[in-house]
């Protein structure tokens, strides 16, 4: 079959004679990830016509047009979007860039030679706004020292007209795969920089082998894992874990606090939404399950988030599908859910703060962090693990009185309470040993705070106030009222923090920080 020459007169009947004839050459291996897309397209536009197909069908791949010359824009567009693609288009270089800065297009066709700016101008300039933009350069003027420089200042590619319907397809296929090879590159680097395999999970307790174990075995599935455990436990820790040694490492690993952002906020960072969706929303923004997309996201404290965004998720979950705020069109996201928290979500269910349906949907493989007083000879090998990387060459190693110290400590914070205690030791040590006089006073008190997990318990004696200034006095008497009021009102909402909050009349977010400061556990 021989190419048919691209122009504006003949473009619909080079099209029709692509797509008719038996695909063979090198130009077919380019071809074949978009087809089941287009196939899927066209059958939906058979049954529902065009626009209905646009509006069920989201195509994550987008490709924006920019030619001074309508008829062309319109007919790449129109192959393009056979072919399986979305398509934004622009006559006009100042338009074409801000639909670059407001809809971050997966790649840019642009024409060279154009009234206002040029192609190698609008070339450097969307580059500058996303380094990773693969951009072909077309023109009616082809010479090889315009082609040269296009490729100098950045191009993927450069077609000079009339090129082919094959020529203009294969080189879009390839710009994009080039794209997804820069994204899986630049994630795999940012995981090396970051604490997410085994080798950064440190424990030899007969605890946390078993979690290791298990880890091992979630992550190969695609299952949706909840990790559970009180908090400073080291539950994004699992959860990075699970990613770098799943199927999914080479993409994006998304962390979402539900329990750090008021649910309108929440909503548009969770789905994304549409320009002037709302107040202040002056451009269309994915939201993190989507930049999730292909890879593992990671819902942190799932037990605050608000059962009508609970409802929104359940149907991401079980459709695969979500829909922008203030947007019509479904969008297909393949996500792997790993959710942690430290409330018993059965219990939660059971008392309509939690959607039993989507508790079922996240917990399709629970994995239950011990906490650090039940881990039996891990403590010793977490504080020198942090003070290797706190002490550095001048702190070395801990005095026997200052780790039997740590040792005696009951860790009502966990693992992140032993890191803050050592990071703190380093910086105060004299020496290049930890001694005693290193660790805060609470630690060395010991058995008040192991009982009481940072206030008191109701109807405990209030802490002695001898010797101690005024201030000093009032101080440590406010902290256990206040540890006692926030412990009474979240255990009169069940554990609810959203609840509490409400009732206390401070947000979510300080309400959490404050029960986080006290280790008070729902």
């Amino acid at each position: 079959m021989q190419d048919e020459p691209f122009t504006p007169v003949e473009a619909t009947a080079a099209e029709t004679a692509a797509t008719s004839g038996k695909p063979d050459g090198p130009a077919e291996a380019c071809r074949a990830p978009a087809r089941q897309a287009r196939r899927r397209y066209q059958a939906l536009a058979r049954e529902h016509g065009e626009e209905a197909a646009l509006t069920h069908v989201e195509v994550r791949r987008r490709v924006l047009v920019v030619d001074d010359e309508p008829d062309m824009v319109d007919n790449c567009a129109r192959i393009l979007k056979r072919a399986g693609y979305q398509c934004l288009t622009a006559t006009d270089p100042q338009r074409a860039l801000a639909l670059v800065e407001a809809e971050r297009p997966d790649l840019m066709l642009t024409d060279l030679k154009m009234p206002g700016m040029d192609g190698m101008e609008v070339l450097r300039r969307a580059r500058e706004m996303d380094p990773a933009l693969p951009v072909i350069v077309i023109t009616a003027f082809a010479t090889i020292e315009s082609a040269v420089a296009a490729i100098k200042d950045g191009a993927f590619d450069y077609l000079p007209k009339n090129f082919s319907v094959d020529q203009l397809r294969v080189a879009v296929e390839r710009g994009l795969r080039q794209r997804e090879l820069q994204l899986e590159n630049r994630n795999l680097r940012e995981q090396l920089q970051g604490t997410l395999g085994f080798e950064n999970l440190i424990g030899r307790s007969p605890a946390m082998i078993r979690v290791f174990e298990l880890v091992r075995k979630a992550a190969r599935s695609d299952a949706n894992i909840l990790v559970l455990g009180e908090s400073g436990t080291g539950k994004e820790l699992i959860a990075r874990a699970i990613h770098a040694n799943s199927p999914r490492a080479a993409q994006a690993f998304v962390p979402v606090d539900c329990a750090s952002l008021p649910e309108p906020l929440l909503e548009s960072e969770l789905f994304g939404h549409e320009k002037g969706a709302f107040t202040g929303a002056v451009k269309a923004k994915r939201g993190l399950i989507e930049v999730a997309d292909r890879g593992t996201l990671f819902l942190d404290e799932i037990a605050e988030l608000p059962l009508t965004l609970q409802a929104k998720l359940l149907r991401v979950l079980q459709e695969r599908q979500l829909r922008h705020v203030g947007g019509t069109a479904q969008i297909d996201v393949d996500v792997r859910v790993v959710s942690a928290t430290n409330r018993d979500l059965r219990e939660a269910a059971a008392k309509g703060q939690f959607r039993e349906e989507l508790y079922y949907r996240v917990n399709v493989i629970a994995i239950t962090l011990p906490p650090l007083r039940e881990r039996a000879g891990d403590l010793k090998l977490l504080a020198h693990a942090f003070l290797k990387r706190y002490g550095g060459e001048r702190v070395t190693g801990f005095e026997d009185a200052a780790l039997g110290a740590l040792e005696a400590y009951g860790w009502p914070g966990n693992v992140r309470e032993l890191q803050n205690v050592v990071e703190r030791a380093c910086a105060l040590a004299d020496g290049d040993r930890v001694t005693r006089v290193d660790l805060p006073d609470y630690l060395l008190q010991g058995g008040a705070v192991r009982q009481t997990g940072g206030g008191a318990a109701p109807g405990a004696p209030l802490p002695s106030s001898d010797d101690l200034p005024l201030k000093d006095a009032k101080d440590r008497w406010m902290r256990v009222l206040e540890a006692s009021y926030l412990r009474e009102l979240l255990g009169r909402y069940g554990g609810n923090v959203s609840a509490a909050a409400k009732a206390a009349g401070i947000d979510r977010k300080t309400f959490h920080r404050l029960i986080n400061k006290y280790q008070i556990r729902g």
